[in-house]
């Protein structure tokens, strides 16, 4: 079976660097796959991607060595298989926030008899390999998002669901639960307690951590502080700042004055 990079990086006690996919497009999809990141995220959840795109993105993807994931809406297991089976190797899932939604994400996203996942890998064969189904349990990667105040207060029975590789944090989510402002980067204090403590929690249960980040700079500093999964902005994100930092420079040059008289 195709190797998951993301579990090799680990392994190797790095950290995979990932970029979020919020546009409907396998041309932009494929642009970012070929710029090196170890992994990007097709957003079905808050981007404006739908199901049939995402298989075309993942595709896109599938050009380089960039591993394809996909963020699905919510903890349906509908959804789960279907990205599985289009050929995400990872997933990640909003809003769990008790023990009882990770084990119905981690049933979900495995085969029988670790889990319930229904067998048809339409895709998944062509990317994962002839040997998918043998092998998929210990290939893909289950992220579970930890964003709410719910979930902070079962943290310690998410985390030691079996099954559940990872989990993600979303600043801006979990800034709201916690009566903050919504950001990435510069959390408010209660925030920023809250982050740190769950990275502890993960860890000490053996759960690899990742956090979404506004810069490369606070991701470079989250992995300094233990995270091994960072996302740096997004695609829409990055096309903006772009576009914004050319036409700051345009509209501050000196405007050359023309003559209005016609001739």
């Amino acid at each position: 079976m195709r190797e998951n990079r993301i579990r090799s990086i680990w392994k190797a006690g790095g950290a995979v660097v990932n970029g979020w996919l919020a546009i409907p497009s396998t041309f932009s999809a494929e642009t970012m796959a070929h710029q090196g990141w170890d992994s990007l995220t097709v957003d079905l959840q808050h981007g404006v991607v739908d199901y049939q795109k995402a298989v075309d993105m993942f595709t896109a993807i599938s050009t380089t060595r960039t591993v394809p994931m996909a963020r699905v809406p919510w903890n349906e297991p509908g959804i789960l298989m279907k990205v599985l089976d289009a050929g995400a190797y990872a997933v990640i899932c909003p809003m769990v926030n008790c023990r009882k939604d990770a084990e119905r994400l981690v049933a979900a996203t495995h085969y029988p008899p670790l889990g319930t996942r229904s067998f048809g890998p339409v895709r998944a064969l062509l990317y994962g390999g002839a040997d998918y189904p043998t092998q998929a349990n210990d290939t893909v990667v289950v992220f579970a998002m930890i964003e709410t105040r719910e979930a902070l207060d079962n943290l310690e029975e998410i985390v030691s669901v079996p099954g559940l590789d990872a989990i993600y944090i979303g600043p801006s989510d979990l800034s709201l639960a916690l009566g903050c402002k919504p950001t990435f980067d510069d959390v408010d204090p209660p925030v920023a307690e809250a982050i740190e403590h769950i990275l502890a929690r993960a860890k000490a249960h053996g759960v690899v951590a990742g956090i979404h980040n506004g810069t490369p700079e606070k991701a470079l500093e989250r992995i300094a502080m233990g995270f091994q999964f960072v996302t740096i902005s997004s695609d829409a994100r990055l096309m903006a700042a772009g576009a914004q930092q050319i036409m700051a420079k345009m509209n501050a040059a000196p405007k050359k004055e023309t003559d209005a008289s016609g001739y």
